[in-house]
């Protein structure tokens, strides 16, 4: 055995060392300390795919956005339809999809079937063509359901998040790695973040209700 040899397995066997060191330091600091501005930046992560949401509901124009909530039963799991093929908008009111993999012709046109979308495909080879139908009032009042439908799911997880933070400050403050003051006063800020996250999904909301319902 040369000298290098066992320096090098000492080199090895210190940096495992130190990685488990440093593994286990990260989470107690995760554990000992409050980032609410990590909460912000999961609470807008939560609006703005609302609002993409939001975007792909149709208001009588056609829009590749439309099939972006669209997932599809694709090699044994839920695969967006953004993976498997490419929309184009050939016409106002006509939406193109090419399906780049032939086998799953009949899963991408499932999918889009039985989506809240009410579109109706026509299949050509590999490629689906959906003409989008005016919008009636009957057809306008269900999108306007399905919107309110992504905005409480919306609320739901800009909740979720408010509750790991208050949860986190509790078992802080438990621990005694925080002063009650500490711990009211971050709570509220919580409290003020949840609220304006909820109030830009209202607005939103609000404004493309407006835009489904407009004749």
């Amino acid at each position: 055995m040369t000298l290098c040899e066992p320096l090098a397995m000492v080199a090895r066997i210190s940096g495992s060392v130190l990685c488990r060191v440093s593994t286990r330091f990260l989470k107690t600091m995760a554990q000992t300390t409050f980032d609410l501005a990590d909460l912000n930046r999961r609470m807008d992560g939560a609006v703005q795919s609302f609002k993409s949401d939001l975007a792909s509901l149709r208001t009588g124009r056609a829009s590749a956005n439309v099939l972006d909530p669209i997932t599809v039963e694709a090699y044994g799991a839920r695969t967006p339809l953004s993976q498997l093929a490419t929309v184009s908008v050939p016409e106002a009111r006509l939406l193109s999809v090419q399906v780049w993999d032939r086998s799953m012709v009949q899963a991408v046109e499932k999918a889009i079937r039985e989506s809240d979308l009410g579109l109706n495909p026509q299949t050509e080879g590999q490629v689906l063509r959906i003409r989008i139908p005016e919008l009636n009032e009957q057809r306008r009042k269900e999108m306007v359901k399905v919107a309110h439908k992504y905005a409480e799911e919306a609320k739901i997880a800009v909740r979720h998040v408010r509750r790991d933070g208050i949860d986190l400050l509790k078992k802080l403050e438990k621990d005694g790695h925080l002063p009650k003051d500490d711990v009211t006063r971050q709570s509220d800020q919580v409290q003020k973040a949840t609220d304006k996250h909820i109030g830009e999904i209202d607005q939103a909301l609000a404004s493309k209700e407006k835009e489904i319902l407009q004749v």
